[in-house]
């Protein structure tokens, strides 16, 4: 077995065990955090007693279960692939199955657009220190990393609100994944959605791209002063070819770990940016969720918050191996 292949199934490894115990964590603390009995409390007239305890065990909610004997419960329902139910009785699956799309098409467009966008702008301002594209470049990270994401999402909504209104046409659309009722074939309803996809995309992108562009600036920086890069330059290959073949290529290694930590923002930035352009994703389903005390479903949408952060991980290795040498030889 090659070196690379070790590498990769270790990681493998270490990637399936952490995700058995970061969904092991998200239901235990959602199991002592929250309190779905509150739901029938405030109900009127409120249900007796003994109903209430039965819908609550009924369903895995109940907290005069044993923590441990509701997580066992739990965990042997996840390793078949049912997350449970709801405190009002509906499959947690069903909800992930109507909210998974919408969420896994903003990430990954968050994810492409915010990391490739970034990685590009933080080689190119790095391999040009203190120049004018440099100190512009600088300027406009920190002001998009200092401000929150929810404020990113509002102002883009009000700029494409003025955009519409100044060009009479509604380029841009501003809540929802797509047109209710709309028929237009299979390109007009993929157009449709591309307009609904842009500002949530960029409402999550751009915090990344600041980011990445702050980090790779560095990273480009120090591998353009490397001696590979003059011994290059003194070998004939011009500036520019020089820290595209070489320079870039190191520089990427570190930047494709930080990626796959950043998701874990990007997942927290995608819940807040669900909610504020009425995507019916994942994140809505957190939000409301937590509001209901509705463990199974905190639990669901937190497991596959980690999935997405270590599929990303796992995705990155492989990037990893292809780019590193290192790796490759042992």
């Amino acid at each position: 077995m090659s070196a690379a292949a070790r590498f990769l199934l270790r990681r493998m490894a270490g990637h399936v065990v952490l995700l058995a115990v970061v969904c092991s964590c998200a239901y235990l603390l959602a199991a002592l955090a929250l309190n779905p009995r509150e739901n029938y409390e405030g109900q009127r007239p409120p249900p007796p007693p003994q109903v209430v305890e039965q819908m609550l065990a009924e369903r895995n909610l109940s907290d005069a279960v044993p923590l441990g004997e509701r997580y066992l419960t739990w965990a042997s329902g996840v390793v078949t692939g049912d997350f449970g139910s709801t405190w009002d009785g509906r499959p947690v699956n069903g909800e992930i199955a109507h909210r998974v799309g919408a969420s896994l098409r903003l990430l990954a467009l968050g994810v492409v657009v915010g990391g490739v966008v970034g990685v590009l702008v933080g080689a190119w301002t790095g391999s040009r220190r203190y120049g004018v594209a440099d100190r512009v470049g600088t300027a406009a990270s920190v002001v998009l990393i200092s401000i929150p994401v929810v404020v990113v999402a509002v102002l883009l909504q009000a700029a494409a609100l003025w955009v519409n209104q100044v060009t009479g046409v509604e380029l841009l659309r501003t809540t929802g994944e797509s047109t209710p009722g709309l028929s237009a074939g299979f390109w007009g309803e993929a157009a449709d959605r591309a307009r609904h996809l842009v500002l949530p995309t960029l409402a999550i992108a751009l915090p990344q791209i600041a980011v990445f562009s702050r980090f790779q600036r560095g990273v480009m920086a120090e591998a353009a002063s490397a001696d590979y890069v003059r011994t290059a330059r003194a070998k004939g290959l011009t500036r520019g070819r020089a820290l595209t073949v070489h320079a870039l290529r190191s520089s990427l290694i570190p930047a494709t770990t930080y990626l796959g930590y950043s998701m874990a923002a990007m997942f927290t930035g995608a819940v807040i940016v669900e909610k504020v352009f009425g995507v019916h994703g994942m994140g809505e389903l957190l939000i409301d969720s937590v509001g209901h005390g509705d463990v199974n479903a905190v639990a669901a949408v937190l497991c596959f918050g980690a999935l997405c952060v270590l599929l990303t991980g796992a995705l990155l290795d492989v990037v990893r191996v292809m780019l590193d040498p290192r790796v490759r030889t042992g």
